[in-house]
């Protein structure tokens, strides 16, 4: 049988935490293998946003065996760990949450960790710019529904960036929908730190 080839490990890694988490399957350590770093993401927003910031930055995860794995919370974070360090396998593993979640990556003893101001979509905004996120909006067809959002009373008076930072999370999907598109309407000069920094760059 022909060695699993370094492009695969990032993903099978991947693949292996998800059934792990769901309780069909035990994390075997080779799972771990072929893996160089794995980044540590509360939900699948965070997940589309990196692997995007990666694309920009011409970084090939699975070329590089970097595997992103979200958990659903960054309450679990310190099972993720554990259970990858159980494998004994030697990875570098990366965290990369808001503001308000730190706490939980430090208590699972983890020390690369990059942090969203306030979060993911408070980054993105901030690194667009209002006229940018907008005109994304309107890509997506969704301008006009942000207008009218605006316009409801408890909208009025907020600053515009509050606004379509709330306006991003009021529909199931929404985020990880913007998650992509604001990312990837980014210069790569303007990639949030965050970012960079989840993918060791």
């Amino acid at each position: 049988m022909a060695p699993t080839s370094p492009a695969t490990g990032a993903l099978r890694l991947e693949d292996a935490l998800a059934a792990w988490a769901a309780r069909s399957a035990p994390l075997s350590p080779a799972a771990a293998s072929d893996v160089a770093a794995l980044v540590l993401v509360e939900g699948e927003s965070d997940r589309v946003a990196v692997r995007e910031a990666a694309r920009l930055l011409g970084l090939d995860l699975q070329e590089s065996r970097i595997a992103v794995v979200p958990m659903g919370g960054a309450m679990s974070v310190r099972r993720y760990v554990a259970a990858v360090q159980e494998t004994g396998r030697s990875l570098r593993i990366r965290g990369l949450c808001d503001a308000g979640e730190i706490r939980f990556y430090e208590r699972a003893g983890l020390t690369d960790v990059h942090v969203c101001r306030p979060d993911l979509e408070g980054e993105l905004i901030a690194a667009l710019g209002i006229a940018a996120t907008e005109d994304a909006l309107e890509g997506e067809r969704d301008l006009q529904l942000f207008r009218r959002f605006q316009r409801q009373p408890a909208q009025r008076g907020r600053a515009v960036e509050e606004q379509l930072h709330r306006f991003l999370g009021t529909t199931s999907g929404r985020k990880e929908q913007y998650a992509r598109v604001l990312t990837s309407a980014l210069p790569p000069e303007r990639v949030p730190t965050a970012l960079r920094g989840a993918l060791g760059m």
